[in-house]
């Protein structure tokens, strides 16, 4: 992949769209989340036409808290999942990231709690609270367990959308760009509907 890659989506729409695009700004990945969706399975597709399909996410359950999210490509093989570390939180988001057989290779982390707690607090202003999106730009680690950093997604200033941008830190392997991609791809969606 040709990073830094960049995750984007309007504040406004109704059905959460993302584009995914690498550093020349061509296309490598579209997600359409449907609407009103008691148990999560999300598609990911090559092009906005939804013609070619590359992977899918769906969570193992219903609505819960400590759902894992299973990754498996077009052919239906398994490729890993991501799962939240523990209660949620207002302070820091943790997630933990595992291979196809199961076994946790990664972690996600917030870098600095505090941007939260402002972004959530400033966001219920009347006005000001529009601009928190600006301003309170949260980041987050991607790690080994043995906690070497392989990537770091960084939310963009941007007025009425959401733009990530995910650098890589270190060598990856095909399957663990890939497994990282939808790690964070889901993490974002899931930190958006917290707010």
């Amino acid at each position: 992949m040709n990073y830094p890659l960049k995750l984007s989506f309007k504040l406004l729409a109704l059905a959460s769209q993302i584009y995914i695009r690498d550093s020349s700004g061509n296309l490598i990945g579209y997600v359409k989340q449907k609407l009103l969706k008691i148990k999560e399975d999300i598609n990911v597709f090559a092009d906005e036409q939804q013609t070619r399909h590359l992977f899918n996410i769906k969570a193992d359950r219903v609505i819960d808290l400590s759902a894992r999210y299973n990754f498996t490509d077009s052919a239906g093989r398994a490729i890993g999942a991501i799962k939240r570390k523990g209660m949620r939180s207002i302070f820091k988001a943790n997630y933990e990231i595992f291979d196809g057989t199961g076994v946790q290779v990664m972690q996600i982390h917030e870098e600095n709690g505090w941007i939260k707690v402002m972004d959530s607090l400033v966001g219920e202003l009347p006005v000001i609270g529009m601009f928190t999106g600006y301003f309170f730009n949260p980041s987050y680690i991607v790690e080994r367990t043995n906690g070497t950093a392989v990537a770091r997604l960084k939310k963009q200033a941007a007025f009425f959308e959401g733009v990530f941008e995910l650098e890589s830190l270190s060598q990856l392997s095909e399957d663990e760009e890939t497994r990282v991609l939808l790690s964070v791809l889901t993490m974002t969606l899931l930190e958006r509907s917290r707010g």
